[in-house]
């Protein structure tokens, strides 16, 4: 069994207590969730991308009901219909401002966690951290 703090594993694979542990732990768990992150982070996006196509059919369906409202010389009361239509717009722009929210806080969480891990590397390979004492 290595000496804590030199390495982060003992021959069993039994995790060793130290810096370098706490460390190889962290990055592992990092590159566990890396793909997860990068896929959800692709998937927000596409979906922000269908709901700026959908504001923009749902604008231009308003439009041309409008348009046909106004044409028809049978009296149609489709404003209720352009009502519920601007509500779904609403509704749409409310989740992809959500949307666009949480992948900001995603991306700023990811950015903190990598910069957090090469700050930490950085210490364990300039040897800041003395054996046995906890990272920081």
């Amino acid at each position: 069994m290595a000496a804590a703090g030199s390495a982060a594993v003992s021959g069993a694979g039994t995790p060793v207590a130290g810096p370098a542990g706490r460390d190889l732990f962290a990055e592992g768990l990092l590159e566990f969730l890396r793909p997860a992150v990068q896929q959800l982070d692709s998937h927000v996006h596409a979906v922000r991308e269908s709901q700026v196509e959908l504001r923009e059919q749902i604008d231009n369906l308003a439009t041309e009901l409008c348009r046909i409202n106004e044409d028809q010389k049978v009296a149609l009361d489709l404003d209720p219909y352009v009502k519920k239509l601007l509500n779904a717009r609403r509704r749409v722009v409310l989740v992809n401002n959500i949307l666009q929210n949480a992948q900001e806080r995603l991306r700023r969480l990811n950015h903190s966690v990598a910069k957090e891990t090469a700050r930490r590397r950085a210490m364990l390979d300039s040897g800041l951290y003395p054996p046995g004492s906890p990272s920081k």
